[in-house]
């Protein structure tokens, strides 16, 4: 419980934002815990959302927001490669204290969602783009290829993205040597 008091009293530039979504947070009774570095909304041990900030925003953050209703249309898809959750973004207090009545319609609607047991159909790791380099240091390397194809579909994709987003052919073949050895010993892209 301190760790979320601090993490409320030392956010700078979206205190008042973060103190108004949390106040509303803890009108549905879900349990709050603090979860890579955020407040965590929780239902019976599952993840529901939780509260983050950035430079331009502050959100609230539905991990399963794929699944749910948006009659408000204000559920964003973060990038293209985010799958199952969805943010609303906030700019000021004002955004939040307007949407308040529809924020606890969406956490409710969130923990509906976990209920049913309605699972996002995730894509298979053959379905992301796989970069060249990689994919020759796969076919060169049995034990490597083995060893990813280990990994869990996550540890996969994280490693998949992260090979493929560099722009510059030297910058992935960099990035895919300096993971071998962490993919040999069957570790993901941030364990």
């Amino acid at each position: 419980m301190q760790k979320l008091i601090f993490f409320f009293d030392k956010a700078k530039q979206w205190q008042k934002e973060f103190e108004k979504l949390r106040t509303i947070a803890l009108k549905t009774e879900l349990v709050e815990n603090l979860k890579w570095g955020c407040p965590c909304y929780t239902y019976e041990g599952k993840n529901i959302f939780l509260i983050h900030g950035f430079k331009e925003y502050c959100a609230l953050l539905f991990f399963k927001g794929a699944l749910m209703k948006d009659p408000e249309n204000i559920l964003i898809q973060q990038t293209e490669n985010v799958q199952a959750a969805r943010q609303i973004r906030f700019a000021n207090i004002q955004q939040i204290n307007d949407l308040e009545k529809i924020l606890k319609e969406y956490m409710f609607q969130a923990v509906e969602v976990e209920e049913s047991g309605a699972k996002v159909e995730m894509k298979k790791t053959k379905e992301f783009e796989m970069p060249g380099e990689f994919r020759q240091k796969l076919n060169e390397n049995p034990l490597l290829k083995k060893a990813f194809e280990a990994l869990t579909p996550g540890r996969q994709h994280a490693y998949l993205l992260y090979f493929s987003s560099a722009k510059q052919t030297k910058t992935r073949e960099s990035r895919v040597e300096k993971y071998i050895p962490e993919i040999l010993n069957g570790k993901g892209l941030n364990d």
